[in-house]
């Protein structure tokens, strides 16, 4: 798209589906490696992934020729595909369907960085649910409790 120039910074969150805690240390950071050329492949630019056992945060600035959903579509299945593929859980992985997406402006990427960097700290203080509704909130996205985390029954 000649003549398109944009700089649109994004935090997406997303779970492991049912919200288990499999994403094993020994492992982890591998996965967030992947994740983040996976969001790279996409013509995207990487900033920071990061997470803990049970979700996980990527920064990146957004091409405008993509549709957030579609970066994370992408980026969902590869990750999840290659979990499997190496093994690292007896039972298949899979993440929960949907995400959350935040914008943000070019002043507060260091303290996104910071907040993403510094998860397996910051969860030692808040669960992934409070910290997630405290997002929603802050962004003022319209919600239901009842549906934005699947549940296992």
């Amino acid at each position: 798209m000649p003549n398109t120039y944009s700089q649109l910074y994004i935090q997406t969150v997303f779970a492991v589906k049912y919200r288990n805690v499999v994403i094993e240390k020994d492992w982890r950071s591998e996965l967030m490696a992947v994740i983040g050329n996976l969001i790279n492949e996409t013509g995207c630019k990487t900033i920071i992934v990061n997470g803990v056992e049970d979700h996980v945060h990527c920064f990146f600035s957004l091409v405008p020729k993509l549709a957030i959903s579609d970066v994370m579509q992408s980026v969902k299945a590869k990750s999840s595909k290659w979990v499997n593929e190496n093994g690292f859980m007896l039972d298949r992985f899979e993440w929960q369907r949907g995400f959350g997406a935040f914008s943000y402006n070019k002043s507060a990427i260091e303290n996104v960085y910071n907040y993403i960097a510094n998860q397996e700290a910051h969860h030692q203080l808040e669960s992934f649910k409070d910290e997630y509704t405290k997002l929603l909130t802050e962004f003022e996205v319209d919600y239901d409790e009842d549906y934005y985390f699947e549940e296992l029954i």
